[in-house]
């Protein structure tokens, strides 16, 4: 049987966005793979599915004109991207993503801890900081996609990972 992705709590204030008012978390154990926080990322962030990455160039499309970043709209090459999202800092425990916006402020957290001696614990937290009201309607439209992109990427992390001679 698979694992399986499950929701659980988050508590609010989180370090990584002190000033977030929406928040949701889900984590899957991956048994028999050994990874850290930035290597999970990559391969659950680092290449959307194609329904993603339309439903992406849809979100892109309605809100250029609201004067919103899109997704590539972010700094320069200095900056370490995995995916769409910039690295804001990584450490092998735990990883964060994101950047803030004239709407809202959003981070998504990526935490692997151990979950006994031959699984780990991945967890993928997404923190947001709501500042208008448009972040308001834009968190309330997006959560159905964003839950099922959120629960499809942490699946991945159960496929085993394929070796490069």
């Amino acid at each position: 049987m698979a694992p399986r992705t499950h929701s659980v709590p988050v508590t609010l204030p989180h370090p990584a966005l002190p000033l977030a008012d929406w928040a949701d978390c889900y984590e899957l154990v991956v048994p028999g793979q050994s990874t850290n926080a930035i290597s999970a990322s990559r391969r659950a962030m680092g290449v959307f599915p194609v329904w993603a990455r339309a439903l992406l160039w849809l979100r892109n499309l309605v809100v250029r004109p609201f004067g919103l970043k899109g997704s590539g709209d972010h700094p320069g090459s200095q900056t370490e991207m995995i995916g769409f999202f910039p690295v804001i800092s990584k450490s092998s425990e735990q990883a964060v993503l994101g950047f803030d916006d004239t709407h809202l402020d959003f981070r998504t957290v990526i935490d692997v801890r151990q979950a006994g001696e031959l699984a780990q614990r991945v967890s993928v937290t997404t923190l947001v900081r709501r500042k208008i009201l448009l972040g308001k309607i834009y968190i309330a439209v997006i959560t159905p996609f964003h839950r099922l992109i959120v629960r499809t990427m942490l699946a991945r992390l159960a496929r085993p990972v394929m070796a490069v001679n």
